[in-house]
């Protein structure tokens, strides 16, 4: 069985772990490395079952605790040669990835870990490179969209293959519009290399999502442009039948289990 726990889920940091019962990885790491610990103890996890950390971008709420993270519990870290480039450029993140832990991926290449085959693909965002994750283990796919400035073809057949869905719902239009950020960063948010709002995230999911949709995860809720009752409501409005759960910005939301098909079968 495949499962996840968000680890924390906005701009004050993101991580999540994607497991079975022998094995599993991370994705990001925007969290601290004593919060991440504590948290991972509470909850029974065996660090030993982490074999590696994706990153999707180099922004600090995703990437600042990297380096920490993977000279602590020996992971070498996967993502593409752009996100590594901006890592080292940005000041905020003080403990850099040693270059004998850095694997570079492609958009569209799929790679395997362990049991679980990984596809990157491109997602439009102000970072220097950006990418989401098509995550496939016993015929049961997890897509992870994050960071999404706009919605894309490809990102379009991303959704419309996923059994499950972690997918960026971050701001509502109206709380933006009469909210207190400055023009330039409302600009910045609602832009094509911004953020996804609430109702964007339904539409695309009202567009591209299949039947075999089974729950959808909203993830990087903004915290002064949104609320999760909000954005469970409006993403809710646009799509029948499926589960929608909006994840803790701070804290640990799950662990969700994701069944495969021998379980639910096909549907």
């Amino acid at each position: 069985m495949l499962n996840f726990v968000s680890f924390g889920s906005g701009s004050s940091g993101n991580c999540y772990y994607i497991f079975t019962e022998d094995e599993g990885f991370l994705i990001d790491a925007g969290i601290g490395l004593r919060t991440f610990k504590k948290l991972f103890m509470e909850y029974g996890f065996k660090q030993n079952r982490i074999s590696c950390l994706l990153l999707t971008h180099d922004h600090a709420d995703h990437s600042k605790s990297s380096g920490s993270f993977s000279k602590s519990l020996n992971l070498p870290i996967y993502a593409t040669q752009l996100t590594f480039k901006g890592i080292d450029g940005n000041d905020s993140i003080r403990k850099k990835p040693e270059p004998i832990n850095r694997n570079y991926i492609a958009k569209g290449s799929p790679f395997n870990i362990g049991t679980f085959t990984i596809t990157p693909f491109d997602v439009p965002h102000d970072s220097l490179d950006c990418v989401g994750y098509r995550i496939e283990h016993n015929g049961v796919v997890l897509c992870l969209i994050t960071d999404v400035g706009e919605m894309t073809t490809t990102i379009g057949e991303i959704i419309s293959q996923a059994d499950y869905l972690i997918i960026e719902a971050n701001y509502d239009e109206l709380m933006l519009a009469n909210g207190n950020y400055p023009p330039y960063l409302k600009q910045r948010i609602k832009s094509g290399n911004g953020h996804l709002s609430n109702k964007m995230c339904g539409q695309a999911l009202k567009l591209f999502a299949s039947e075999k949709l089974r729950s959808v995860y909203l993830c990087h809720l903004s915290q002064e442009n949104n609320t999760p009752d909000l954005a469970v409501k409006t993403v809710s409005s646009s799509i029948e039948n499926v589960p929608i759960i909006a994840l803790k910005r701070k804290g640990v939301s799950g662990p969700f289990k994701l069944y495969d098909k021998e379980v639910l079968g096909d549907k």
